[in-house]
């Protein structure tokens, strides 16, 4: 069962006064890397949110971001952030004096700034919030999932159709070089007759010659390990598991093997049915990055 690394999950939840917003994006990577973005009164839940990501999301790069909205006003509570104000008011002064300006500041201007007003909200506890956080995160990894399951389908209906491909000309090299050697053994009975027309040629001499080629462009070996690793590459696909990097090894073994297939046969039709493959071995391999 294959799973896309690229998805997008969207879950919200309402509890009393309080709503919860989680959304998760996941795009492809070679490991896993989550990157989570809470606010600051969730933040202590960090470590328990992460393995809830990590059990169900292997690979990838995982950006999940959680938001909270307490509608009960009675729960907020505006306060001056002191130190940086005081900050800010000896800056504009350095400033004045330096430019010889005796402006006064204007503190409107610090509704302005970035953190100079801090918004808290007392009196949340974090134990009894937590099985809300969880459910609503697990909601949306659930949306992820069927997004990835989704995804995952059409890059299998893709891979099936590339396989099958595969397939057929691997057996059309198959059928092709066993008339290669019979194709041999014709052209080189012709070649010698041409050269030497009144000598007569030794049928054992022809028979260890062509023996000779035979042996040296035999692919059965290749061909037979790359039918195995054809059908080992189906199995992994029914596989509910992690199994990008298994693919890709695959594709590398089959890659190599028909690589040997070009070089050993002395044929131009096989020759032309190992570049068609490695198109569609490469056609695979670009998909196999956004798979789990």
């Amino acid at each position: 069962m294959l799973r896309s690394m690229t998805a997008y999950g969207r879950a919200e939840s309402v509890k009393g006064n309080t709503e919860f917003t989680t959304e998760i994006k996941s795009v492809n990577s070679r490991y896993r890397e989550i990157i989570l973005r809470l606010p600051q009164v969730l933040q202590p839940l960090e470590d328990r949110i992460k393995p809830i990501i990590s059990s169900s999301l292997k690979r990838g790069r995982i950006e999940i971001s959680i938001q909270m909205k307490d509608n009960s006003n009675n729960s907020l509570k505006l306060e001056l952030n002191k130190p940086l104000v005081k900050a800010y008011i000896t800056v504009f002064n350095e400033l004045n004096r330096e430019l010889g300006c005796e402006q006064p500041i204007d503190l409107s201007v610090f509704s302005q700034l970035k953190d100079t007003i801090i918004m808290k909200q007392e009196n949340l506890d974090i134990e009894k919030m937590w099985p809300d956080v969880k459910e609503v995160i697990d909601r949306a990894l659930l949306s992820l999932d069927a997004m990835r399951l989704n995804e995952g389908k059409v890059i299998e209906k893709d891979f099936l159709k590339r396989l099958e491909k595969i397939k057929r000309y691997i057996n059309e090299i198959n059928n092709q070089s066993k008339v290669t050697v019979e194709s041999y053994r014709d052209k080189l009975t012709e070649k010698i007759q041409k050269l030497v027309k009144n000598l007569e040629i030794t049928e054992d001499r022809l028979v260890q010659e062509v023996a000779f080629m035979a042996e040296r462009s035999d692919i059965t070996e290749e061909l037979v390990r790359t039918r195995s690793h054809l059908e080992q590459f189906r199995n992994y696909m029914n596989q509910d598991d992690v199994i990008g990097r298994r693919l890709e090894f695959l594709l590398q073994e089959i890659n190599r093997e028909v690589n040997t297939i070009g070089s050993k046969a002395a044929d131009s039709f096989i020759s032309q049915r190992a570049v068609e493959i490695k198109a569609e071995l490469e056609k695979l391999r670009e998909q196999i990055q956004n798979i789990e």
